[in-house]
């Protein structure tokens, strides 16, 4: 069967736009809206009354409409369960087993065809709430062989792909943590940069420090890889500053900022890209979003879906997260989850609904967008469109 043309969504209730230039407010609300989509872009969008025909009409019956989400962080290749750890966590009891290290066990024992579909199913899963972008990484493999097949598999399947041999030193390197970092900068960089776009470090206590994570950042770099930081989650450290010093796009977490971080955020174009999820799944300390935005910096909300410290993937989760417990107004958190995650990735052609940019739509059992934060848990999202195509 041969798909429409073109095809008219009428009948919006609210739409967020996240382009104050089409309507009412920093997110751009167009009230009884429509768009039209075309070749998987948007071709028009304003006012249901002066919509144009099209091939095909979907009437969303006064549904709310949202871009659809771009979630700039997650861990989706991997293998293996930590429930286990989890439920000693939460239980209050102490945990003794390998943290990380379980799942880089699990993962290299592997087959591809497994760690593919595992992958498929958290991508489908966060497409059906309407994630429509999404950024994974590696770093469970953790030896030149497994990181870069990890790395092949998540490109089959997302144009946003991480290069993460600096998760943590491999337990194969225990002992020699300098030759691990020569190897993430030698032989594992030139086997995994033909299948990432960017190189991301956790510049942390017991992980890898600053002078470390220059290093590996900065061989990233030179290969063509964008850079991305896991700074600043569990202790206050030198990670957003060096995101900062090298142009990273993004400084993921940022739970334990002081004044010169803040300053620093400020002033760059790095986004400080804010996991709830983490912070839910150990109960550590929330980041404070509404400093960090009152300092005028730029933020994203992402799942940080991985299987140790965030196993979600759902958005309109954090989002709820977000709203809650770190200081965001829904329509602060509504703009961090689709454009703020846009910015993260530096694209521009995903995480707002104007013309031009891809057809990525998700429809609400809703009639505003607040009611992801309004109603947390409920499942809202109705209907999906990514590259103008209705997921089914």
């Amino acid at each position: 069967m041969t798909p429409p043309a073109s095809t008219l969504i009428t009948g919006i209730g609210s739409l967020v736009t996240n382009d104050p230039a089409l309507g009412r407010g920093p997110l751009g609300l167009i009230e009884e809206a429509a768009v039209v989509i075309a070749d998987g872009r948007f071709a028009w969008v304003g006012p249901a009354a002066d919509a144009p025909a099209a091939d095909a009409v979907h009437d969303a019956g006064g549904r709310a409409a949202i871009p659809g989400f771009v979630d700039s962080h997650s861990h989706l290749v991997f293998a293996g369960d930590r429930t286990a750890e989890f439920n000693a966590r939460m239980s209050g009891r102490s945990y003794s087993a390998g943290g990380i290290r379980t799942t880089v066990a699990a993962t290299r024992a592997a087959t591809d065809a497994e760690l593919e579909a595992g992958l498929a199913h958290y991508l489908r899963e966060a497409l059906l709430q309407g994630t429509t972008t999404i950024e994974t990484k590696s770093g469970y493999g953790l030896n030149i062989e497994d990181e870069a097949r990890a790395l092949r598999i998540a490109a089959a399947h997302t144009d946003e792909v991480t290069f993460l041999g600096a998760h943590i030193v491999s337990p194969d390197y225990a002992d020699d943590p300098a030759g691990y970092v020569d190897l993430v900068t030698g032989p594992m960089l030139d086997a995994c940069a033909p299948h990432a776009r960017w190189i991301d470090v956790f510049c942390e206590k017991g992980a890898f420090d600053a002078e470390q994570s220059r290093a590996i950042l900065t061989a990233g770099r030179e290969k063509g890889l964008g850079v991305r930081v896991h700074a600043n989650q569990l202790s206050h450290g030198p990670g957003v500053r060096l995101a900062v010093e090298l142009g990273a796009a993004s400084a993921d977490h940022c739970t334990h900022l002081d004044a010169a971080d803040l300053d620093a955020l400020a002033s760059s174009d790095t986004v400080a890209t804010l996991l709830p999820g983490a912070e839910f799944s150990t109960r550590a300390k929330w980041p404070d979003a509404r400093r960090i935005l009152d300092a005028g910096a730029t933020v994203a909300l992402s799942t940080d879906c991985n299987p140790g410290s965030s196993f979600t993937s759902s958005m309109p989760f954090c989002i709820a997260l977000a709203v809650r417990d770190m200081g965001m107004s829904p329509d602060e958190a509504m703009w961090s989850a689709t454009a703020g995650g846009a910015r993260a990735l530096r694209r521009t052609d995903v995480g707002a609904v104007t013309v031009g940019a891809s057809a990525d739509l998700a429809l609400l059992d809703a009639p505003s967008h607040v009611h992801l934060a309004y109603r947390p848990g409920v499942p809202l999202v109705s209907a999906v469109w990514q590259d103008g195509k209705r997921a089914g």
